[in-house]
């Protein structure tokens, strides 16, 4: 299995949606296993701008990851057909095994 990890900033858009909900309405039409879309409390990107979003008197937009996880050939597949859509973000893959009790 693979999982995807997108960063993106939450206030980027994909015409007038939200970029992460694209992303993730996305994936769900690719019928990928699952992916959830989580608000980081601090961080920075590329530029090296620090946000802190949570701060008093804060206008920062939070940085958003989007994971999900699938077999490896459709987490490739799904990205991309992704990238042909969405140029913006930072995307990383990790081989992972399911757990299984």
């Amino acid at each position: 299995m693979l999982q995807a990890q997108i960063y993106i900033d939450k206030d980027e858009v994909h015409g007038s949606q939200p970029l992460y909900e694209y992303i993730v309405q996305f994936l769900l039409k690719q019928k990928v296993a699952g992916a959830t879309a989580f608000r980081g409390v601090i961080g920075f990107g590329e530029h090296h701008q620090l946000k802190r979003p949570d701060s008093i008197f804060s206008f920062d937009e939070p940085p958003i990851m989007i994971t999900f996880i699938d077999e490896e050939e459709k987490v490739l597949h799904t990205l991309k057909e992704l990238r042909k859509r969405v140029t913006s973000g930072f995307i990383i893959t990790t081989k992972v095994e399911r757990f299984q009790i």
